[in-house]
């Protein structure tokens, strides 16, 4: 890879990884809701999860999806009910005080494999390897993967920091039932991209 592929794919890496989508939003819905320590393994899942599964793409998994499309049509319908069902889950999260009893936020496992039912992460995956690969070596696919998590750390921390900060101002319970709300609308809008690309 050479210099001007590193930096032409970091420039698509922090594009992709700064805007909006599931793992940014529930990660500050987390910040929200459960505080910076607790968010830790769910924001260190996403990163750590998404690099293996670029690495995996880049290595054989996008050319079982050409070969088998009907593969990658369930995935995506399994993947749009489980982001419904976790919209739903944040709308009705406890606040930090009782967190406790009645939500936690994800861990690590289960950030990271939350990756593979995560629509833009399938898009972001796909199109780093297919646009920024110079070849399906290894050693390029390895590049790619390493490239994107140094970017993409970076960027999802500042979401779980903004839903810490966001906290501050959700101490009303009725406060913090409209934020949740609204992260669960947004975290449903985030899909439309993906259920109009079905249609078209």
């Amino acid at each position: 890879m050479t210099l001007e592929q590193a930096i032409a794919l970091a420039a698509f890496a922090f594009v992709a990884s700064i805007t909006p989508g599931p793992n940014n939003l529930m990660l500050m819905a987390s910040g929200a809701n459960f505080g910076w320590v607790r968010t830790l393994p769910h924001m260190l899942g996403i990163s750590v999860g998404f690099v293996v599964m670029v690495a995996l793409v880049g290595v054989g998994l996008a050319q079982v999806f050409t070969a088998y499309p009907l593969v990658f049509k369930v995935l995506q319908v399994v993947s749009l009910g489980y982001l419904l069902f976790l919209a739903w889950k944040i709308a009705t999260a406890a606040g930090p005080a009782n967190s406790k009893a009645s939500g936690k936020p994800f861990t690590f496992i289960q950030a990271a494999l939350f990756q593979w039912v995560n629509p833009k992460a399938w898009a972001m995956a796909l199109t780093a390897m297919s646009v920024y690969t110079p070849s399906s070596e290894v050693f390029a696919v390895l590049m790619t993967a390493l490239v994107f998590g140094a970017v993409n750390l970076p960027c999802i921390t500042l979401w779980a920091l903004l839903g810490t900060q966001v906290q501050r101002v959700l101490t009303n319970p009725d406060r913090l039932r409209v934020f949740n709300s609204v992260m669960a609308l947004l975290l449903v809008g985030s899909l439309l991209p993906v259920v109009f690309s079905q249609q078209a």
